[in-house]
């Protein structure tokens, strides 16, 4: 309308040439191997770390509801991870994970027995009298009966206050 024109043009800046593209995507393809297997140490040593803390903070709260037996293992289990996440052995950091899991199962067998001990005591709503919840199926036919528990089919009518208002 203006009898004006205006033109964009794109050009590449980064000033690489087809070859040195060429090279990085070799070197990228090249090095992908060395790159998971950094990827998976570092998952390795964040996993280990999250365990560490997940077991010292449960340690803390629940110490009490486990043997000291137990316990140590536990300690101990804890003291050998830290030590092997200061080294650079990715097996043994895994070995050392895989310890203190089993050795923190303890302390999550022991939490859950009171929790559901606890819940039984308390006599919870639905709860079965062996302590454990009843299973009830939904899709489960209930028992015949004359009784339609009370629902009415009825037909209704909306009314919409707003428009009795503007009228």
């Amino acid at each position: 309308g203006t009898g004006k024109e205006q033109k964009i043009r794109i050009e590449s800046s980064s000033g690489l040439s087809d070859d040195e593209v060429d090279k990085m995507v070799k070197d990228a393809e090249a090095n992908a191997d060395a790159d998971k297997i950094k990827k998976a140490g570092i998952e390795l040593r964040n996993n280990a770390d999250t365990l560490i803390y997940s077991t010292e903070k449960s340690l803390e709260e629940h110490s009490e509801k486990i043997s000291e037996e137990d316990k140590q293992a536990i300690d101990d289990a804890l003291a050998a991870l830290k030590t092997s996440l200061e080294g650079t052995d990715n097996a043994d950091i895994e070995a050392k994970t895989e310890v203190l899991s089993t050795a923190s199962h303890k302390l999550a067998e022991a939490m859950y027995a009171e929790a559901a001990a606890a819940q039984g005591a308390e006599g919870a709503p639905g709860a079965a009298p062996g302590g454990g919840a009843e299973y009830v199926d939904p899709g489960a036919d209930a028992p015949a009966s004359d009784d339609d528990g009370g629902t009415v089919d009825a037909d209704f009518t909306v009314v919409d206050d707003d428009e009795e208002d503007k009228a």
